[in-house]
């Protein structure tokens, strides 16, 4: 029996399987900024066999304006029938990237253990580590064989805006922000059209799980830095969100390499809660 990886692994640690049929390799590389960006990068360079998939595309669903964030889930059955198509069933691994730290990998690793499937891991350092290792790169689009992937939604993964509301402060429920201090704090607001955060919300960036080089931190290091931040609360009293539901899912993964259990997901996120101008903000 393979080990199968949950939530991150080497270089070193995939680069025998990648030409293992029960393997796949995805690239999730994505900018904001420039939505096609990721594909053009994808396209000059990417590890053999990998397939890309787009962040607004193929991970997110229909957008609502007035009603949804940036990137709501998508429906589950169209969802699961595309995870199918990139060759994957519930005996695969799963290896996701990105040249971000694993910012947005992340969002693809939580639905796929949202719909769960278990054996799904980033890859740790991400491009940026597979081309410093001098590790082969191809260029053609990749495509897998067609597998069947059975969706099972598991429960207690996610809440919404009235959940968040009726919690938010509540002394036995922990709400956490993953964004940059600067946009908790509303000093700087450059994608969303309200600056600030959900009143009651803490903050704790994801990017303090990664060191300078982009490399989560060691699993104690992890573990010091959340004991501080969840303290005694249970996981399922712990609320977790950022700006469209992308990014926080870095933190539910530091989360577990630091030993503690799953939280939830706000997946909507703040650009989910400004749809409503009635729910309190604050800077």
């Amino acid at each position: 029996m393979f080990m199968m990886y949950t939530t991150y692994l080497s270089v070193s640690e995939c680069i025998d399987s990648l030409k293992n049929p029960d393997w796949v390799f995805i690239d999730c590389r994505f900018s904001l900024q420039e939505p096609d960006q990721g594909y053009q990068d994808y396209l000059e360079g990417h590890i053999p066999g990998s397939i890309y998939v787009h962040l607004n595309r193929d991970l997110s669903g229909k957008i609502v304006d007035g009603k949804t964030g940036r990137h709501p889930l998508p429906e589950i059955e169209p969802f699961a029938e595309m995870i199918s198509t990139w060759g994957i069933d519930h005996q695969t691994q799963v290896v996701v990237y990105d040249n971000s730290g694993g910012a947005l990998a992340a969002r693809l690793w939580w639905m796929l253990r949202w719909l769960g499937h278990e054996y799904v891991a980033i890859l740790n350092g991400g491009w940026n580590a597979w081309i410093q290792s001098g590790n082969a790169q191809e260029k053609k689009q990749s495509a897998r064989a067609s597998r069947v992937f059975h969706p099972k939604q598991q429960p207690g993964f996610i809440v919404n805006a009235g959940f968040v509301d009726k919690i938010r402060n509540d002394p036995d429920y922990l709400l956490i922000d993953s964004r940059s201090p600067e946009r908790y704090w509303a000093i700087e607001e450059t994608i969303d059209s309200v600056a600030g955060h959900i009143p009651g919300a803490i903050s704790a960036p994801y990017s303090e799980n990664l060191d300078d080089e982009g490399f989560f931190l060691n699993d104690e290091s992890l573990k010091k830095r959340f004991e501080i931040v969840l303290l005694e609360y249970p996981p399922e009293n712990i609320v977790v969100y950022c700006g469209s539901g992308v990014t926080a899912c870095h933190n539910l993964i530091a989360m577990l390499r630091g030993g503690f259990k799953l939280p939830r997901l706000y997946a909507g996120s703040w650009s989910d809660w400004i749809t409503d101008s009635s729910r309190p903000t604050t800077p």
